[in-house]
């Protein structure tokens, strides 16, 4: 299948914007506490009572938790991208499919690492190409993590540089949060996200056009003729 992502970034983002109405309090929230409880974790120092470093500790649950919260998050963040108001609980709906979401973490992660190994844009190269992962779970329940990744791939193919492109346009909101010590990414992390899933949107929703069931056209094409028979035909009138 083609995929194509037809809209403008500059579009994609407008439009993140008006999702968001009304729902910036959801989006907000969702974003913080999924922030906290994988990414800001890594640089907590626990030191039990007898004196131990318990980092690593934490680095096993952000790794075990990584996988269903991304998969929660992605699931809201599409459906307030598709005007719905969700529920905040649907952030913790992945660990109802803990394995298929902690695989697709650990498998992204093994991927993408390797692919920095070799070289820094080899690296960011597979980040794009597995990027529509989480996405791609959300929507196919029956669908397994490696699938899902090779089926991020194809629908990748001739968009990485345009969601390249879109991740650049945040550079100044990005230098925004290191001088407000990251108070802005109470704004930029939803509307960094409502983009992404916007243009996941776009790629899935030009491929549905060219899915269209042939049999429905052929149908429709029918019923218009017979339409169309069935018309009286204009009387000509004489000068």
């Amino acid at each position: 299948m083609n995929y194509t992502s037809t809209k403008s970034n500059q579009a994609l983002m407008a439009q993140a914007l008006k999702s968001l109405t009304g729902k910036w309090g959801i989006a907000i929230g969702a974003w913080l506490v999924f922030f906290i409880l994988t990414d800001f974790q890594v640089g907590w120092e626990w030191q039990g009572d007898d004196g131990g470093d318990y980092k690593i500790g934490l680095k096993i649950i952000g790794l075990l938790i990584g996988g269903p919260l991304a998969l929660g998050y992605t699931t809201l963040i599409l459906l307030i991208s598709r005007n719905q108001k969700p529920d905040f609980a649907i952030l913790f709906s992945g660990f109802k499919r803990f394995g298929i979401s902690l695989a697709a973490y650990l498998l992204m992660a093994i991927f993408i690492i390797l692919w920095f190994l070799l070289l820094i844009i080899p690296g960011i190269i597979a980040c794009l190409r597995y990027s529509q992962t989480w996405y791609i779970l959300s929507e196919d329940e029956n669908i397994g993590p490696l699938e899902a990744i090779t089926k991020s791939k194809e629908m990748m193919v001739g968009n990485k540089w345009k969601l390249f492109c879109l991740y650049f346009r945040f550079t100044g909101w990005f230098i925004l949060c290191i001088v407000t010590l990251g108070f802005a990414g109470l704004y930029v992390g939803p509307y960094l996200s409502q983009s992404c899933a916007n243009f996941y949107n776009d790629l899935i929703n030009d491929n549905l056009i060219e899915k269209t069931d042939p049999d429905e056209k052929n149908q429709e094409t029918n019923e218009d003729k017979l339409t169309e028979s069935h018309e009286p035909e204009e009387e000509e009138t004489g000068a």
